[in-house]
């Protein structure tokens, strides 16, 4: 599972891992394995990890009060996923995040300090910084289309950053990514279909 991971640093950090630093995060990281629909995280409950996926599908929502699952983020293969708010805080969670398929991922837990221990390698700390930004600006262009354009771009620019989703989540999920309805998204996609 660690291999995965390592892999990963040595693709988005320019600093190389040491002896060390590989013996710190194999303490630090904590593998699980989830089943489909298994909860990585319940509403109400405090975060307590941050995971990275080895492999699987995993949705980030809300629930409202009628019942209707509103999806925040979704995550693949050497994505991360967490409630960052309540992870840092340990505060209760608004959000749930659950296995949409057979999940296994890395944990870095709060306790003991592990965090501030990983996040003292230079390599994640790096690795941290470049995340947070492509993070902030992935979330900006995400509420800039959601306020300005069409659900046809939207959805458009969907398959063009994210086409794996289109294969790995239902008609429903992508549109409560979206924040469409089925009925909306179904369209769009015969549409695309005809032309």
């Amino acid at each position: 599972m660690f291999i995965s991971l390592f892999n990963y640093f040595s693709k988005q950090s320019s600093i190389p891992l040491s002896q060390e630093d590989i013996q710190l995060i194999q303490k630090a990281f904590v593998p699980k394995q989830f089943k489909k629909r298994q909860f990585l995280l319940r509403e109400g409950e405090v975060c307590k990890y941050i995971s990275f996926i080895v492999k699987g599908a995993v949705r980030q929502y809300t629930v409202d009060d009628k019942g209707n699952q509103h999806v925040l983020n979704l995550g693949i293969e050497n994505w991360w996923t967490s409630d960052r708010e309540s992870y840092h805080k340990l505060t209760p969670s608004i959000y749930n995040i659950d296995a949409w398929e057979e999940t296994e991922v890395l944990m870095l837990p709060k306790t003991e300090g592990w965090y501030d221990k990983v996040n003292a390698i230079p390599a994640f700390c790096e690795l941290r910084k470049k995340l947070d930004d492509a993070h902030h600006m992935a979330m900006q262009r995400r509420l800039h289309s959601s306020i300005n354009y069409t659900a046809e771009y939207r959805y458009d620019e969907l398959i063009q950053n994210y086409p794996d989703f289109l294969q790995r989540f239902p008609q429903h999920i992508i549109a409560s990514y979206l924040g469409i309805t089925k009925e909306t998204l179904s369209r769009i996609r015969n549409q695309a279909l005809k032309k």
